[in-house]
């Protein structure tokens, strides 16, 4: 809600604005599991806990496309693993487009419905591999043989693009 607070603090049509952005900033806070957290300052919660705020700061305008570089990254897995579950509930729900940038082959297998396997300088794309397991998807499935095969594809594209660079 930062944004709103720094503009025109008197306009009526701001005002408008800005009891329909808190009614969609709580409605995005009970998606991500945060409902009663609204007051908080970011110093006040855990990585996770700011990682959920984030996806809500970066959905409060309902955007067509959100890119997200490594977002899961500085989580432990368990709380990484509920952010993967969060960020497809969301999707189901608002079906965005996703750039999800991450080196967690699981986490791109469990999000994603594409995975574009990228190369060291110069980046180049030089894999691609559809996921098409049915949705919504259950953290299970990472661990089933097709999942697992499909990392194992991934991870043999990774390997042969590192050994030919070098």
């Amino acid at each position: 809600m930062l944004p709103l607070e720094i503009v025109k603090p008197h306009s009526s049509r701001l005002r408008v604005e800005r009891s329909t952005y808190v009614d969609k900033a709580r409605a995005l806070l009970g998606l991500v599991g945060l409902k009663g957290f609204e007051g908080r300052f970011p110093w006040e919660l855990s990585g996770g806990m700011q990682q959920r705020a984030s996806l809500c700061r970066a959905l409060i305008h309902d955007p067509s496309l959100l890119m997200l570089d490594e977002p899961f990254a500085a989580l432990d897995m368990f709380t990484r693993e509920e952010l993967w579950v969060v960020l497809q509930d969301v999707w189901l729900m608002r079906r965005p487009t996703v750039i999800l940038v991450t080196h967690d082959l699981r986490e791109a297998v469990f999000l994603a419905d594409r995975v574009l396997v990228m190369s060291a300088r110069p980046g180049r794309i030089i894999a691609e591999q559809t996921v098409e397991f049915e949705r919504p998807r259950r953290l299970e499935t990472t661990y089933e043989p097709a999942a697992v095969a499909i990392v194992h594809r991934l991870r043999e594209h990774i390997g042969a693009a590192r050994s030919s660079e070098g």
